[in-house]
């Protein structure tokens, strides 16, 4: 599928890896619909800097976990911009959830966009994709689709269900949209990381180094435009999955 000239909406795209994508799809010459919960501000500068390629970008608040956010977003879209090509599942609010624990406000918030959200804008864009007859779908996860985390269950779980969104919905969308993920590692450090941690965690892939959003980037794009790649997840990890056995087996 060729980018250019598509218009593509990207669910968290106004910070951090999603910008990164917003960025990357606008360079390849999609017009891009960012979608952001609260940073208004973020938001209209990531537009800003994507119609520097000469592309054109609009943004639209949603909190995705909200089915009837999700309808009057895909009406804005559908006003201004016409249907969706692509779509990137990138919003993932990050909250750490203890197990056992009285207080479940974390739980439904991640998993509400990770697991209700991706399935809503999936579902509303695949609407789009299917009256086209073509599209494509790249789901954001990470390591924990395949490991858990100590003291972040409903991201592991919200993940691992995205993850199986990935597959289930390339089966329900064919044979015209394409389904994939990209699994990314150490690519861009939480603000709260000491110099310490940064460098324990590049310590923890086989490059012994991070890699960049932009890595990211250039896995969604390669996936939206590979046509017989289907249902399949790509990792940007610089290897983390398999680290462990870095210097001795067993």
């Amino acid at each position: 599928m060729e980018i250019k000239g598509k218009t593509a909406l990207i669910t968290g795209g106004a910070v951090r890896i999603g910008k990164a994508i917003t960025l990357g799809l606008a360079k390849a010459g999609a017009n891009v619909v960012i979608n952001y919960n609260s940073n208004a501000e973020e938001a209209q500068k990531t537009a800003h800097e994507a119609e520097a390629f000469g592309v054109s970008a609009m943004i639209v608040q949603a909190n995705i976990a909200d089915l009837e956010q999700d309808k009057r977003m895909f009406a804005e879209i559908h006003e201004k911009m016409g249907m969706v090509d692509i779509l990137v599942n990138s919003a993932s609010p990050f909250h750490t959830t203890h197990v056992p624990s009285d207080d479940f406000t974390a739980w439904h918030i991640v998993t509400g966009v990770l697991v209700n959200g991706a399935f809503y804008v999936s579902n509303l864009a695949a609407k789009d994709m299917l009256t086209k007859k073509e599209g494509a779908i790249i789901n954001i996860v990470d390591l924990t689709i395949w490991e858990a985390w100590p003291n972040f269950t409903a991201h592991a779980v919200g993940k691992s269900a995205l993850y199986a969104l990935n597959r289930q919905l390339a089966l329900e969308l064919k044979p015209y949209v394409r389904v994939n993920a990209v699994c990314p590692g150490p690519v861009l450090a939480p603000p709260d990381y000491s110099e310490e941690k940064i460098a324990r965690t590049a310590a923890k892939t086989l490059l012994d180094r991070w890699g960049t959003p932009e890595d990211v980037s250039h896995a969604v794009n390669f996936l939206i435009e590979a046509d017989y790649v289907n249902a399949d997840v790509i990792r940007v990890d610089g290897g983390q999955r398999y680290a462990t056995r870095k210097t001795e087996a067993g």
